[in-house]
């Protein structure tokens, strides 16, 4: 059984587990996570969970199943109920169509795009959109981070600008599912990309850039594993690297020695607050504003992204129902008083993997006092934010902290990327697990 925990009562949704605040089409909308229906089964013996580790090396382009002595792949699933699934399905919805709303009515106020902590030049691509156009998108694909609380789902921050896990969340839930019977998985969001991204080019075999920055093997993966199945469908998919996009006259070509010519689309898998390390030569601001070759996803993807979007809700006249009930209470680090309080913690605008998440008593105290540092020196491109404590679930491996990445493309939920930890911080040390809906309420078992 999970262990009930302390949430900070500065969160923004009530205890009553429906979201209070919101307007009428989500005012019935539960958030009940029922922790306590949450399974998970007795892990694979080691030569079974082998095939699939060797399964997701070969075929799916899982290259880092391990760091250093440490497996970052568990052996068994996470299996939550089918009614579970459907309301994540419906928050992560909802919350797309509300940041879709709010990005589009941050593009019409540069003045609120001042607040959100991007760097300046990126500031000035964006500030410009509502003169040359927006640059169009191809598909747009985000991942809400959830986790589990006393008071039901809370989500730590969205992931719209290059959500990751396509294989951790779309083939290493098909294999363990074959494992664990009366199980199913909860969509594909990999296969539901390439569906989209195909559906949005304007002739049956496209050619399509997919960069990533060198140096990164968990960004290069997931480049070479989406053009293996564009591949398969017929298009012609180029690895590149962001500095080989050229724009001229608003359309991108690839300038690389395997292929030289124009694109039908880009599919960035770098961060957007990099892009600007492009030569200026490249026209590097139309993945923001003035291409005509569409992008998934698009630079306005950091809008929404930043951390510090809370701060400008006010000032927009989108509601942000769902949004106000599942994220925590979010603050400039100027205006409250984090040092003292050990209810907040810190994180950077373009926090990413939680790499510069630091809280006092969470993180070792070095940490903690360069983010104190950074934040009192730079506050402007910090924000702090009431902590939630994560009902940890009872597994094989001993009690960890979950959380449920769901992903939505073009609004529609596509999938689940699940990660576990034995703290509760889920960063880069966290491990990747196969999250499986149960299909007739019996507890699986492998066979």
């Amino acid at each position: 059984m999970p262990v009930r925990a302390w949430v900070d009562p500065g969160t923004s949704a009530s205890g009553s587990g429906t979201i209070s605040n919101s307007s009428e089409s989500t005012s019935n909308l539960s958030l009940d996570c029922h922790v306590e229906r949450w399974e998970c089964p007795e892990e694979l013996a080691p030569e079974d969970f082998a095939r699939v580790r060797t399964r997701l090396i070969l075929e799916h382009y899982k290259w880092d199943p391990q760091v250093g002595d440490v497996s970052t792949l568990a052996r068994f699933p996470l299996v939550i109920p089918s009614d579970v699934w459907q309301g994540l399905a419906g928050l992560a919805e909802r919350l797309a169509a509300e940041a879709l709303g709010s990005e589009h009515e941050l593009l019409q106020r540069p003045d609120l795009i001042g607040k959100l902590g991007l760097p300046r030049r990126l500031r000035a691509a964006l500030a410009k959109a509502n003169e040359v156009g927006l640059t169009p998108a191809s598909a747009r694909v985000m991942r809400f981070d959830f986790h589990p609380t006393l008071d039901g789902w809370r989500i730590s921050e969205a992931n719209s600008d290059v959500p990751g896990g396509y294989t951790e969340a779309s083939h290493f839930p098909k294999l363990m599912a074959e494992r664990y019977p009366g199980t199913d998985t909860a969509g594909d969001p990999a296969a539901g990309l390439v569906d989209a991204l195909a559906a949005a080019l304007e002739r049956p075999r496209g050619n399509l850039a997919l960069i990533s920055a060198a140096g990164y093997m968990e960004d290069q993966q997931v480049t070479a594993y989406l053009a293996a199945l564009l591949r398969e469908r017929g298009h012609a998919a180029h690895l590149a690297r962001p500095q080989q996009i050229q724009w001229a006259g608003g359309v991108a070509h690839l300038d690389a020695d395997w292929y030289r010519g124009g694109l039908d689309a880009v599919v960035r898998f770098c961060q957007g607050e990099w892009l600007d390390l492009c030569p200026a030569r490249n026209d590097w601001p139309a993945f923001f504003r003035g291409g005509l070759t569409p992008v998934c996803n698009p630079g306005s993807a950091l809008l929404v992204e930043s951390k510090r979007f809370p701060l400008v809700w006010d000032e927009l006249s989108s509601k942000l129902a769902t949004w106000r009930a599942l994220l925590p209470s979010t603050h400039d680090p100027r205006t409250v008083n984090w040092r003292r309080d050990p209810g907040w913690l810190l994180k950077t605008a373009l926090c990413n993997t939680g790499d510069t998440v630091a809280a006092h008593g969470l993180v070792d105290p070095k940490r903690w006092r360069q983010a104190a540092i950074d934040a009192t020196l730079y506050p402007g491109y910090w924000v702090a934010q009431r902590r939630f404590e994560v009902l940890p679930v009872r597994t094989p491996a001993g009690d960890v902290y979950p959380c449920l990445g769901v992903y939505t493309i073009n609004g529609s939920a596509a999938g689940v990327y699940g990660r576990i930890a034995p703290r509760p911080l889920i960063d880069f040390e966290a491990i990747d697990i196969a999250v499986l809906i149960r299909a007739d309420g019996r507890m699986p078992s492998h066979g």
